[in-house]
């Protein structure tokens, strides 16, 4: 009975007594690891960077291809067109707080410089030819029949649709 209970003790720099493990490395493999690391990194973003750039361009392509007007300028003589005679100033949509009505604002606009245009859906023609008759058919929906040269129309006669 006069035992004494004596307990092993740890060593911490054992390593099988659950102390810390040692491991040597040289530098030459840590200073490996860091430029391999370097190296993946740069490769990604890289990779990165020239995806986006080939996004971008081919998105400027498209919105090119789609603004690109159509390879047949010109149109035989005689050919109708429909829409509303306005000014390139202020086009399809008049101010609202000038108190002019459409036509008004139109022939308003042509008087400080603009010209007289067609208007339809996107399209926009800038339209030649009568400036009297242009000037009586401004504000209103129009058949014009002329000549189109690229975005140009050489007016020959109109008429109001209502």
């Amino acid at each position: 009975m006069g035992e004494t209970l004596v307990t092993p003790q740890r060593s911490f720099d054992s390593p099988h007594a659950g102390g810390m493990l040692r491991y040597t490395r040289s530098w030459l493999s840590l200073v490996g690891f860091c430029l391999l690391a370097v190296m993946g990194s740069a490769l990604a973003l890289a990779v990165i960077i020239a995806g986006g750039s080939v996004a971008l361009a081919s998105h400027q392509v498209s919105d090119e291809i789609q603004n690109a007007t159509p390879t047949a300028p010109n149109t035989p003589a005689g050919t109708t067109f429909s829409g509303l005679v306005t000014d390139s100033r202020c086009g399809a949509r008049h101010l609202r707080n000038s108190h002019l009505s459409p036509s008004e604002c139109a022939r308003a606009c042509v008087r400080k410089g603009a010209s007289y245009v067609l208007v339809n859906g996107e399209r926009r023609y800038t339209l030649t030819g009568d400036e009297d008759m242009l000037g009586k058919l401004a504000g209103t929906r129009v058949n014009v029949t002329g000549t189109r040269q690229n975005d140009t129309i050489l007016v020959s006669s109109a008429a109001s649709l209502f």
